[in-house]
């Protein structure tokens, strides 16, 4: 089947998501799109056509990692097993927190705001706005299903992304050493989840019930 205008293969789409990773990291977002298309082999209007704009590309970038974050709400039997699935949630929100190379982005993002605030604007759609409506989706499939009793599923997404991230995002863009070994990663998924459909289980007055 033809593809239609503006649209790209994957593995092409990928390459340029790679090149940008790359040449964002090491330059800045000053970095030309001339250059991310040499490294991606294509022509920087196929980079327009498909993206847009600069800010375009940060986005498609910022949502390739946010989908990967959110990859266990959608495992099969993800929705039966909620504790389960939000420590694996937690966990991957933790292992990118400490990433070297998302830590960079988003120090640049920050540094760039006052003068791109469309890339700032579009980075923090698709990083936070995004990420967190992917939770409220599970969060909701939950409710649904009667395992969680949550009214408001965005609100409970939020309160769950900020017991995982904590102070540890700050942590690490500030450049303070990270105590967020392999271990305790693992230890502070797993017990985030646990209090979350601890305190969002039927009946709690967390989750609207009464007392």
């Amino acid at each position: 089947m033809p593809r239609l205008a503006g649209q790209i293969d994957r593995a092409k789409n990928e390459a340029i998501l790679d090149a940008a990773s790359d040449v964002l990291f090491e330059k800045g977002l000053a970095a030309p799109l001339d250059e991310v298309a040499c490294r991606a082999g294509v022509s920087k209007q196929t980079i327009y056509n498909h993206y847009g704009s600069k800010a375009g590309l940060v986005r498609a970038l910022i949502e390739r990692r946010a989908r990967l974050i959110a990859s266990p709400l959608d495992e099969p039997l993800a929705e039966a097993f909620p504790q389960e699935t939000l420590a694996s949630y937690a966990r991957a929100v933790l292992e990118t927190v400490v990433m070297e190379r998302g830590v960079a982005l988003f120090r640049l993002l920050i540094l760039a705001a006052p003068t791109t605030p469309d890339i700032a604007r579009s980075a923090f759609e698709a990083s936070i706005k995004g990420g967190q409506a992917r939770l409220a989706d599970f969060l909701a499939r939950e409710a649904r299903a009667g395992r969680l009793a949550i009214a408001d599923p965005n609100e409970a997404a939020s309160f769950f992304a900020g017991m995982v991230v904590s102070h540890h995002q700050i942590q690490v863009l500030f450049g303070l050493p990270s105590d967020l070994a392999p271990e305790r990663i693992d230890r502070i998924a797993r017990e985030a989840a646990r209090r979350f459909v601890r305190a969002y289980a039927p009946g709690t007055m967390a989750s609207g019930g009464t007392a």
